[in-house]
């Protein structure tokens, strides 16, 4: 018993230096990766992508899928920041993982990526519906472009896409602009209509559809044009991040290097946009862009310091908030013109646009409604491609006390003024009658 107990707590210290990676508001750049592969041969054939990956400080472990001894967590705690599922055609995960492992890594707010291509199993195909996505029910369809084709020695079955209709988004794909097409070969998937978080990053062109490239059409296919997804992105609700698409070839070292002509184009690039579409992307999914924070949330009177337990109506407040976004490296000011601040009970009484300072400060000044019960200091702040904010703060709002008053009203001088002169009227009267008997 002594033993075991030993080589349990020798275990806890061995694995402290790994849980203490884990992920961190205050540093959000996923470290600790896990890659679960199908076939050890694509930590080789996909090595580019892998290599920008630990170029900028990912730790990455490969695990082929069906390994019995693989492991999100261990006691309680999550082992890896980062998920990536290159197994399309896994039927079954080895060790504690299933579908309800990683739906729950993501409720921990944790990031996945996850790539099918033709052979996609039933379980990757449940992962992907679970996401907000749904692959093509045809096992054996395929994206098909007899257009939007990238141009090849053998004209093949055009089930190789040259795609440029991106998501326009410089926080998703980088300021820079990607010149050169993607490369896609794979399988198509449409977003859940009911699912608002899901968003087309790469989309088919309106020539596209999805049907086996080897049989002739019987019916019309149930994916046409536009409506195909070829790289979508969900940011949930906790802020955690996913990739999915239907092509695993997208990341190889032989999509990145290859050079790419799109049919009825003359130009010839020299090298697909497949490696700089990629990279940028990985950058958003793992929090290197577009992450944001709040500090310094202050409140108080015009004219003072110090926050108040409470305000009465009418006062003149003033609010600030400072808000970071994380480059990858450092935090930088936030700089937009779109954040809000509402003073709430029940609806927003006060509703205003932040100025700020460039610095990331972001402030306001109103006047408290005149209206007393209790309130909320609220923002509320989504933007496509950002982390969401949400910040609350109660303070209660009271009414003027007996002795706080107005001893005159201004709008009521008029009848002053007529009360003052009847009374005055009505002395000189008595004075009059009095001394003239």
């Amino acid at each position: 018993m002594g033993k075991l107990w030993a080589i349990s707590i020798a275990s806890i210290f061995i694995l402290l230096p790994f849980l203490g990676n884990a992920f961190s508001p205050e540093s959000p750049t996923d470290r600790r990766v896990l890659v679960l592969l199908d076939d050890s041969a694509i930590k080789s054939s996909h090595s580019i992508y892998f290599n920008s990956l630990k170029s900028r400080g990912f730790d990455l472990e490969f695990k082929l899928a069906d390994d019995p001894k693989i492991a999100l967590q261990r006691y309680g705690q999550y082992l890896y920041d980062a998920l990536i599922l290159f197994c399309p055609s896994v039927e079954r995960f080895g060790g504690s993982i299933d579908l309800a492992a990683i739906l729950d890594f993501v409720d921990s707010g944790r990031d996945l990526i996850i790539a099918a291509d033709s052979s996609a199993s039933d379980l990757i195909r449940e992962v992907g519906i679970e996401c907000g996505v749904d692959f093509d029910e045809d096992p054996s369809a395929m994206v098909i472009d007899h257009i939007g084709y990238a141009v090849s020695e053998t004209e093949g079955d055009h089930t190789l896409i040259a795609s440029d209709d991106l998501i326009k988004s410089d926080v998703i794909l980088g300021s820079k602009r990607i010149e050169a097409p993607i490369l896609f070969r794979g399988i198509g998937h449409s977003l859940n209509p009911a699912n608002n978080l899901v968003l087309k990053v790469l989309s088919a062109s309106p020539s596209a559809y999805s049907a086996n490239p080897k049989s002739k059409l019987s019916t019309p296919p149930s994916l046409t044009g536009s409506a195909i997804s070829l790289v979508s992105i969900v940011q949930a609700r906790n802020n955690a991040r996913i990739l999915i698409t239907g092509s695993l070839s997208m990341f190889s070292n032989r999509f990145f290097r290859s050079g790419v002509q799109k049919a009825g184009e003359k130009t010839k690039h020299e090298k697909s946009g497949n490696e700089q579409f990629l990279t940028e992307i990985s950058k958003w999914v793992f929090h290197e862009r577009g992450h944001l924070k709040t500090v310094n949330v202050k409140h108080h009177k015009v004219g003072e310091t110090d926050e108040p337990a409470l305000y009465r109506i009418n006062d003149e407040l003033e609010y600030s908030v400072e808000i970071y976004e994380w480059s990858g490296k450092s935090w930088d000011p936030y700089v937009a013109n779109d954040v809000q601040v509402q003073f709430y009970m029940m609806s927003p009484y006060v509703l205003k646009t932040m100025s700020h300072n460039k610095k990331g400060v972001y402030s306001t000044s109103f006047k408290v409604p005149d209206v007393y019960g209790v309130f909320q200091f609220k923002v509320e702040y989504q933007k496509l491609g950002y982390t969401s904010l949400s910040l609350s703060k109660q303070i209660p709002v009271r009414p003027y006390r007996h002795n706080e008053y107005e001893r005159f009203i201004p709008a009521a001088y008029p009848y002053y003024g007529a009360a003052f002169s009847m009374m005055a009227g009505f002395f000189i009267f008595s004075f009059v009658h009095l001394y003239s008997k």
